[in-house]
């Protein structure tokens, strides 16, 4: 169910922005039940003319580090999955790619079942 889009700052390892996305996956079917094989992402490397945040809002310290992980998914989970999944995503961006848990900006939309279609124009969600 869910789409990930992952934002950073382009830098000389290629492989971070696959790196945050495995982590994301894992933490959404560790935290939230997404099945097995339902994985889609997009990520994307900006020049850091093109990455606009505030470094201190909230009174939470970011630096050139950032990264926005955006998730849209089913409705339909509590808020406790849900500050579940942001901290397992933190914590392991942090632990699998050294970022820091300041520097990952996560930001979830829920969308009803009946606007999602996987291919062939149909709405596999509802009958």
């Amino acid at each position: 169910m869910p789409v990930v889009r992952i934002d950073l700052i382009k830098r000389d390892d290629p492989t971070l922005g696959r790196r945050i996305g495995e982590v994301v996956y894992a933490a959404m079917r560790e935290t939230i039940n997404v099945p097995d094989r339902d994985n889609f992402q997009l990520i994307t490397e900006h020049d850091a003319a093109h990455f606009v945040f505030d470094n201190s809002y909230l009174g939470i310290e970011r630096s050139d580090d950032m990264v926005f992980i955006h998730l849209t998914i089913s409705e339909g989970r509590s808020v406790e999955l849900k500050k579940a999944l942001f901290q397992a995503i933190a914590e392991g961006v942090h632990e699998k790619t050294g970022l820091r848990k300041e520097d990952v900006f996560i930001y979830l939309v829920e969308v009803k079942k009946e606007n999602w279609s996987f291919g062939n124009g149909v709405a596999q969600y509802v009958t």
